[in-house]
């Protein structure tokens, strides 16, 4: 079944019909955002609200070594040195145009240089919408990326953060599996560590779909619940998910949910192999992916500088689902954890 027609009050038939283009294609993701960017960034959601004076962003598309068109974008400080760097990874219902805009502003503004991409399929990056054929080869994407950006000679000094939200935690956490020494900490935000046990699929229809998968890997048929419903705790704040309009919204492509269930199940059986300074944030409320994994991460990992904040009442998506003083609280956590290991890795 296609997904629902986006309905918004007061927009021309002109933009109805770019937005209800189908999107599995990136030339019809970026001629929607395109068409929709000033409505999405006036929207009244608190990190939307950030200014970004004194702060120089840049967008652009770069081919990577497979040939792949990736989109990426970055906020810097006007007028200094950045105290280090921060390489987002995001979550499978998100992109880095949207709700991370916010969120980049906020902490470039606290002196961080921020750098995004979408991965292949997802936003503005070519690739069929929500197919990830192969998670490997998506975390071998983003460390080519970020490899290429602290290689600029005026990064190279710098100290340089993953910052994992969701299944992007997933790959943050696998980008460093894959580099062991190669970042300065790391902060996973709700990450996908593994799949909370109601969102995945009973044993029997799992052993189906994987049949079906290797016949027909970019079908959507695997059922999925209201991830808006699951993630976004405050009612105003969910409305505004409708904003998000290239965002994959579809039943989940089957070899993508085969990937990321083969990839939290690997993450689960290594995680003392962390060994990186880390900031684990959950919602104890949250149901998309399971907080007592990331209390096992904090457990088993092998860092000896790590923390782990459970945030009491609070469900997934805890920077932009949450009321507005949980959002403010959580964003405070992050820029005093980078605060303080930007210093310590300055000195050292």
């Amino acid at each position: 079944m296609a997904a629902a027609k986006l309905k918004f009050p007061g927009i021309s038939d002109e933009l109805s019909e770019i937005l209800d283009a189908n999107m599995d294609e990136a030339p019809n993701r970026r001629r929607a955002r395109e068409a929709f960017k000033d409505i999405q960034l006036n929207i009244d959601h608190i990190l939307l609200k950030a200014t970004c004076d004194g702060l120089k962003t840049e967008e652009s598309y770069e081919v990577n070594s497979r040939g792949v068109e990736i989109f990426c974008k970055s906020w810097l400080p006007e007028t200094s040195q950045p105290k280090g760097l921060v390489c987002y990874c995001h979550g499978y219902g998100d992109t880095c145009t949207f709700f991370f805009e916010g969120t980049a502003r906020k902490l470039a503004s606290s002196g961080y240089g921020v750098f995004a991409m979408d991965y292949p399929g997802f936003g503005l990056s070519a690739g069929l919408h929500g197919y990830i054929p192969s998670f490997d080869r998506l975390v071998d994407d983003v460390i080519e990326h970020y490899s290429n950006i602290k290689e600029y000679p005026e990064f190279r000094t710098l100290p340089s953060f993953l910052f994992g939200q969701s299944l992007g935690g997933a790959v943050a956490v696998k980008v460093h599996l894959k580099q062991p020494n190669a970042w300065s900490g790391a902060i996973l935000v709700a990450p996908m560590c593994k799949i909370a046990d109601d969102m995945v699929p009973p044993f029997l229809v799992k052993q189906i779909l994987i049949g079906i998968a290797n016949i027909l890997p970019k079908h959507k048929l695997v059922p999925q619940k209201d991830l808006a419903e699951a993630a976004f705790r405050d009612l105003k704040n969910r409305e505004l998910t409708k904003y998000n309009v290239i965002v994959y919204k579809d039943k989940p492509r089957l070899r993508t949910a085969l990937e990321l269930l083969k990839t939290t199940e690997g993450i689960e059986r290594r995680l003392e192999k962390v060994s990186l300074p880390l900031l684990i944030l959950h919602g104890e409320n949250d149901t998309v992916t399971d907080p007592s994994v990331s209390k096992a991460l904090y457990e088993k990992a092998s860092s000896k500088d790590k923390k782990c904040i459970l945030y009491k009442d609070a469900f997934h998506s805890l920077l932009e689902g949450e009321p507005d003083d949980m959002i403010i609280r959580v964003f405070a956590d992050i820029i005093s954890w980078l605060d303080d290991h930007s210093r310590s890795s300055t000195d050292s």
